[in-house]
């Protein structure tokens, strides 16, 4: 038996953006690069961990939005054509870097890289859904869920019945995708609020995650810190708590292993380096450069001189960090054990798009890591939160404390002087919407699709992304525009609604626009 356990989760999530009306749509690149730089590599360290014979365990967040997305029909086709682009870019970069050796094979690099991304994506029938489901089915990856549009919860504790729709979509869409109730599920932003717990419950879900301080300062106090899941007392569903010291290791581009020197830079790309009239046929339309995720330089050091990237160096990092993290989790756990008297459970959780997009060598180090646990040591084992509790059913009782992963771990993030005008809106549309379920019961033809789509405005605008995205200060007035436009859809139907005076082709028109989530029951916001 391994002295302790190491249980990795990726959250991947990002907000629904679907703009039909619109032939390019700045922030539809959003997935787009996701797909290329982070979703597909993780499914090429999948494939060849299976390959090779390597036993692995990894938990993912699918969050529903971004579920809704990579199954679109539409963006689907829109990420085909987005690269292919970046393919005949690439093949324009290598002939222009014929003379600069170190240039060139990156371009090769990037080529190589961008067409398997699109065989990856064929393979799968354009729908990369399908593939993580394999590995799901394998055993070796836990997909879980998240709330339906990734709602701060402890924001929307006053509004529990948009809580618990919530909670209960993001469930049903989940059974609709894999064929399977969600085991556990990702509070967004790890925003838990006491009580949240006994919804989950309601939904089927035996865990989900908190930041260390929401165990830490929980009643009483865990006996074995974050290091053990507790059950959440009146409902009896598993919080795990974070590890913030493998957490720190890995996402601090300052403190962790993203900031080696060696690493490729982000913020050098040729989407901004090269001159205009060049890259234009590949930045969007109206002329707004863009990232291409074609970067061809290294960290380097803290100064602007940036020196070009060199892949073997940044690969033999990987390889080293690997070693160093996997070393600290052995001593961690071995400690720990003694401490305990039992295997601890060491919970590293991170947002998905680290590994690839901000990361670039991300996947990279995960392969590594996967590899020298399976056949370096016999300390740690890799598993899965189901898995565990499978084997430790005996956990102590606790209440947690109110808490998220957010900026000093609380609500400040979404609540603060750019985005606190959301939230009187939000509430007032709950309201509003657990009157309209309460007073339609039932429904059906047009009424019940009108229905059915004021929840999806709804959630929409309960999205987290929209208040963070203000309180950042970056795409502010796209973020404004969506909180706006699902609340102005939200409230019309209402009003329709409830003079019944629907209009069936404006009702088309945005359940067109907003099309996520076909089977929704807007009873379930009760």
């Amino acid at each position: 038996m391994p002295k302790g356990y190491l249980c990795l989760v990726l959250h991947g999530h990002l907000p629904f953006v679907r703009h039909p009306e619109h032939e390019n749509f700045l922030e539809e690149d959003w997935l787009y690069e996701a797909i290329t730089e982070t979703y597909v590599p993780l499914l090429s360290v999948f494939e060849g961990l299976l390959r090779d014979g390597i036993d692995f365990r990894i938990t993912m967040t699918l969050s529903p939005t971004l579920i809704s997305m990579l199954a679109d029909p539409l963006l689907e086709e829109r990420y085909l054509n987005h690269i292919n682009r970046l393919i005949e870019l690439t093949q324009k970069e290598i002939e222009r870097t014929r003379w600069q050796q170190e240039f060139r094979n990156l371009a090769i690099m990037y080529f190589n890289r961008f067409s398997h991304a699109r065989d990856t994506f064929q393979k799968y029938n354009l729908n990369l859904i399908n593939a993580f489901k394999k590995f799901q089915d394998l055993g070796k990856l836990e997909i879980i869920t998240c709330g339906a549009t990734h709602g701060f919860f402890p924001l929307m504790e006053v509004c529990r019945e948009s809580v618990r729709a919530q909670v209960k979509v993001a469930a049903n869409h989940y059974q609709d995708t894999f064929g399977r109730r969600p085991q556990g599920i990702w509070l967004p932003e790890c925003g838990y609020f006491p009580g949240v717990d006994s919804i989950l419950k309601e939904a089927g879900i035996r865990y989900f995650f908190t930041d260390s301080h929401g165990l830490l300062h929980g009643t009483p106090r865990p006996k074995y810190g974050v290091f053990a899941p507790v059950y959440c007392k009146g409902s009896g569903v598993a919080a795990f708590g974070r590890d913030l010291e493998s957490s720190k290791q890995v996402w601090s581009s300052v403190e962790g292993y993203p900031g080696d020197y060696n690493y490729r830079e982000f913020y050098r790309d040729i989407g901004f380096d090269l001159e205009f009239d060049y890259i234009k046929p590949y930045i969007h339309p109206d002329g707004v450069r863009i990232n291409t995720g074609i970067k061809y330089y290294r960290i380097t050091g803290t100064g602007n001189n940036k020196q070009p990237y060199i892949p073997e160096w940044a690969s033999a990092k990987a390889a080293e960090h690997a070693g160093n993290f996997m070393f600290n989790r052995q001593k961690q756990a071995s400690y720990l054990n003694d401490l305990m008297g039992k295997a601890p459970i060491i919970v590293s959780p991170y947002d998905a798009e680290l590994f690839g997009h901000w990361w670039y060598e991300g996947p990279m180090w995960l392969d590594f890591l996967f590899r020298k646990v399976a056949c370096d040591q016999n300390e740690i084992g890799m598993i899965t939160p189901s898995e565990y509790l499978n084997r430790n059913l005996r956990n102590q009782v606790i209440t947690p404390s109110l808490s998220s992963w957010g900026y000093k771990g609380y609500s400040e993030m979404w609540l603060q002087g750019t985005n606190d005008w959301i939230y009187r809106h939000l509430h007032a549309a709950s309201e509003r919407m657990s009157e309209l379920s309460r007073s339609y019961p039932g429904a059906q033809g047009v009424l019940r699709r009108a229905l059915n789509q004021a929840l999806r405005e709804l959630l929409l605008a309960q999205s987290s992304d929209w208040a963070f995205i203000l309180g950042t200060g970056t795409h502010t007035s796209y973020a404004i525009r969506r909180t706006k436009d699902h609340l102005l859809r939200f409230t019309r139907i209402y009003e329709d609604v409830k003079s019944s005076r629907i209009d069936e082709n404006w009702l088309a028109d945005i359940e067109y626009k907003d099309n996520l989530f076909p089977h929704i029951d807007y009873q379930l916001h009760g």
